[in-house]
């Protein structure tokens, strides 16, 4: 097995937490090492509290295993930590296609991110005001967009 071929497994694991995005769209898999058949796999959890880390490991030793791996190490690191600005290109427009508006770059002005309105994703306005800070994970709040008047979940610009 090469590094490219583990990194093309590895994009077809789900997160656990929004099914329609893979740990690589999210910007989780940091690094891939093989030596041997031996396959050491980096993944940057995107909160360090998240209750999905153990599903993920499981999920991504398994795969690799059933690709002909002998041993499969996961680490997860937190320095540097996730940000959502690793979030692909392609991963942003599945959560738009999911309904989910995904957000802003932030380049480390979170602070700036914040106080922008986050895009509808079925509209694209950004006549959205948002309604609850606190949507059914961590990393989401909950939006209503004045064009459309349809209520829509924002990721947060960690």
């Amino acid at each position: 097995m090469t590094p490219e071929e583990a990194w093309r497994i590895l994009d077809e694991i789900k997160d656990p937490e929004i099914p329609v995005v893979s740990i690589v769209e999210m910007g989780m898999l940091r690094h891939v090492e093989i030596e041997d058949q031996t396959v050491t796999v980096t993944i940057a959890p995107t909160f360090v509290g998240c209750p999905a880390i153990q599903v993920i490991q499981e999920h991504v030793t398994r795969s690799l295993e059933e690709a002909g791996a002998a041993t499969v190490n996961v680490r997860f690191t937190y320095s540097p930590p996730w940000s959502s600005d690793a979030i692909t290109p392609e991963g942003r427009e599945k959560l738009r296609d999911f309904g989910l508006s995904p957000p802003q770059t932030h380049q480390g002005l979170i602070e700036i991110a914040l106080l922008d309105p986050a895009a509808c994703p079925y509209c694209d306005s950004t006549n959205t005001s948002m309604r609850n800070s606190f949507g059914p994970t961590l990393c989401r709040s909950i939006h209503y967009c004045n064009n459309c008047q349809q209520p829509f979940e924002a990721f947060k610009p960690l």
